[in-house]
């Protein structure tokens, strides 16, 4: 049995793994991505006719840039493409297939595909268009194949159906009966008959109708996520996917910095989790996990992550956090080398201390990194408190984040 002073070595193996960093290991890659493989990722399919707006959609939900959407797709089959994320640590995973309708296109086969791996459906379509038969037959189909999936569908591209000079009407009126008399008489038109056309599919689940409208600052509307709170709502009601708790930022986060950095803190958590259940392997991986995270950070914020930045935020943590976080590595790890009781004892508590300590960490360098940006000085009290209401926090979070999707 170890003493507490050697399981104190865990703190020091993370100054270690921070100071001198081997995150790139062969060996941690192959750890994490089992870990990843324990805790499926749900996967939203999306589906529509070229120019839609279903790579919007995906901006837009995840806060990434056009480019970065662009760059992080991978192809699964010939026309069907799967964006991770976040890419490294992902907790979503979005299917998009080629644009329905195109000339020479077959979609059978990816739709086969698509089948056996989506937990969701999003359809995407623009409102004022009205050729949309292709898509309702195959979502007929598909809800005659799977009853109970959830079905969202997003009408893109309001603007369209504006008069001149028309802009969103504030506050949002397509949640309320009486909607159709609310908005201009064109766009009311093109969107019940739209929803006229696809009729009543199988299933119990009602599909959710949504009209949104995702634009550039230079077209001129004001939001340009007009619809987008409407659309997680409705997401997170039809499905089991959670993906508000996944992807959306918790009440702490407040400006795009904090909003871009959650989902990535949440992504290595979740893998941290994963590999705080396996005894032995977490000791030396999860360090490494939460040092690339902090990394990433930095990195997001805008700061250097040198020798001298590292030392500074280990100091606003203190020793008080330091000892803490190494008596947590020693009792789940202790536990974990019980035969059969610690096995699962051990590993409950082994992943949700992992993760909940990674994600402490993460909201901690966040509150220390934002004050850097600002030009403010360093704030250990702060640093120490968000990282006590991280630790809370997290473990409320990945309760959720571990669990599979249901299909």
């Amino acid at each position: 049995m170890r003493s507490v002073n050697d399981w104190s070595n865990r703190w020091r193996e993370l100054r270690a793994a921070l100071l001198d960093p081997r995150v790139d290991d062969a060996r941690l890659d192959a750890a994490v991505r089992a870990a990843s493989a324990r805790h499926p990722k749900p996967v939203v399919w999306l589906i529509g006719k070229t120019q839609s707006g279903k790579t919007s959609i995906i901006r837009a939900l995840t806060g990434s840039a056009a480019a970065e959407i662009g760059n992080g797709f991978q192809p699964c089959t010939a026309t069907t493409r799967l964006y991770d994320y976040p890419f490294a640590t992902p907790l979503v995973r979005f299917l998009d297939t080629r644009g329905l309708g195109e000339v020479g296109y077959d979609p059978r086969e990816d739709i086969t595909y698509c089948e056996s791996q989506a937990h969701l459906l999003l359809a995407v379509m623009k409102a004022t268009d009205v050729r949309q038969d292709e898509i309702f037959a195959i979502l007929r189909t598909l809800r005659g194949r799977h009853p109970e999936w959830p079905l969202v569908i997003a009408q893109t591209g309001l603007h369209d159906g504006y008069p001149p000079d028309g802009e969103h009407l504030l506050p949002y009126p397509y949640g309320r009966e009486d909607w159709p008399r609310l908005v201009p008489a064109d766009l009311a038109r093109a969107l019940l008959a739209q929803r006229e056309r696809l009729g009543d599919l199988p299933g119990s689940l009602p599909v959710r109708w949504i009209p949104i409208d995702l634009t550039l600052p230079e077209d001129g509307f004001t939001p340009t996520d007009y619809g987008l709170d409407a659309l997680w709502e409705a997401i997170d009601e039809v499905s089991a996917l959670h993906l508000q708790a996944r992807l959306r930022s918790d009440e702490a986060v407040r400006d795009a910095y904090a909003r871009s950095a959650h989902p990535h803190i949440l992504g290595y958590a979740a893998a941290a989790a994963g590999l705080g259940a396996v005894p032995i392997v977490d000791l030396i991986g999860v360090p490494a996990i939460q040092a690339k995270m902090l990394q990433s950070l930095a990195a997001i914020y805008g700061q250097a992550w040198d020798r001298r930045a590292i030392a500074e935020f280990l100091a606003l943590l203190g020793t008080g956090i330091g000892i803490a976080y190494a008596a947590r590595s020693a009792g789940r790890a202790v536990v974990k080398l019980i035969p059969v009781w610690g096995q699962t004892a051990g590993a409950v508590w082994g992943a949700t201390a992992s993760g909940a300590t990674t994600y402490a960490l993460g909201k901690a360098a966040g509150f220390h990194f934002n004050r850097r940006r600002r030009g403010l000085p360093a704030d250990a009290a702060g640093t120490r408190r968000a990282f006590a209401e991280g630790y809370t926090r997290g473990s409320t979070l990945l309760k959720d984040l571990t669990k599979p999707p249901r299909p």
